[in-house]
């Protein structure tokens, strides 16, 4: 009897889940380093060119419980890899019967992740499209590697009946879209952390030459804090489209940047921004963005107000009303 030919997409599906899924590892993983040691991805480095890609990948929405959201991207791509090649590594001749239930097994993992990771897309580009309005480069490529697995995963193999596919799916889809929209319940809404106020994330592109608007409020310390570091000749150097620049103003507030600023504490270092002085970022040898020079010592990235308190040697109020997403 002569047996039935298998389609070329059902011998081919689990290599093509794999190879779609270690670039979607790829993609995530390197913005999950970036993310994690302050740099810039690289539609984002250099200057305002990139502001929409810094303002998706720095939004609320790409934290998630004080973790870079690519993170879990990353962990999500991996675990569908495995799902997709781990059966290929079981020999079909010695080991038919654990090769054919890992791979029953695997379908139905492979079927609820990639359920899971589009509806979350999903929800992802709505938001890029109606709160962010951004494009976003590596947003736009992970969502259609997510609606890739998918399809993949329906079309690579013989499943038993439409019931097998749609119960599973509908139900994946409904929790993971209910906790997605947990997650996300209180994105705009100000945290209390500590007894200090939570800052705000910019949710959109810079624009120059001020980039985006300071919304706290300087209170008596951040006011004399500023003033003490003007005094000893402290220097900020930054820039109008860095995020991170960005946290150090809504930290200090809007009365007190404008004292670093009017007395050139603040240096900005884009020549499209207020006042921009590129030549004195590299006279003094600037690589990243916030970087605070205090009594000859340099300290790069975001810095709480109660350090620059101490290693400025300043002694005055340290009634500090606002705090980073994640500090304490």
């Amino acid at each position: 009897m002569r047996r039935r030919s298998v389609p070329w997409i059902h011998r081919y599906s689990r290599p093509l889940i794999g190879g779609v899924s270690i670039v979607g590892a790829i993609l995530t993983g390197y913005l999950t380093i970036t993310k994690l040691t302050g740099g810039a991805a690289a539609c984002t480095a250099g200057a305002s060119d990139g502001a929409g890609c810094t303002g998706v990948l720095n939004s609320p929405y790409a934290t998630v419980f004080g973790l870079p959201l690519s993170l879990f991207g990353f962990l999500a791509y991996i675990a569908m890899a495995v799902f997709a090649l781990s059966p290929l590594f079981i020999n079909g001749e010695t080991q038919k019967n654990l090769r054919k239930s890992l791979e029953n097994n695997t379908w139905l993992l492979l079927l609820a992740g990639a359920t899971a990771m589009a509806v979350f897309s999903g929800y992802l580009m709505y938001i890029l499209a109606t709160e962010l309005k951004e494009l976003c480069p590596y947003c736009i490529t992970s969502a259609l590697f997510a609606l890739t697995l998918l399809i993949l995963t329906i079309i690579g193999r013989e499943w038993e009946g439409l019931g097998q596919i749609i119960l599973p799916m509908v139900v994946v889809a409904m929790i993971t879209l209910v906790g997605t929209l947990a997650v996300y319940a209180g994105v705009n809404s100000p945290t209390v952390t500590g007894g200090k106020e939570e800052i705000t994330r910019p949710m959109t592109a810079a624009t120059p030459p001020y980039g985006w608007e300071v919304t706290t409020v300087s209170g008596e310390a951040e006011i004399a804090l500023a003033k003490h570091l003007k005094a000893i000749g402290a220097k900020e150097y930054g820039a109008f489209w860095c995020p991170h620049c960005y946290d150090q103003k809504q930290l200090f507030g809007k009365e007190a940047g404008e004292i670093l600023k009017k007395e050139r504490v603040y240096i900005e270092c884009d020549p499209q921004g207020v006042n921009g002085n590129p030549q004195a970022c590299r006279d003094a040898g600037i690589k990243g963005f916030p970087t605070w020079i205090i009594k000859g010592q340099e300290y790069s990235g975001t810095q709480r107000l109660e350090k620059l308190a101490e290693i400025s040697g300043y002694t005055g109020p340290m009634n500090f009303k606002y705090t980073v997403p994640g500090r304490k």
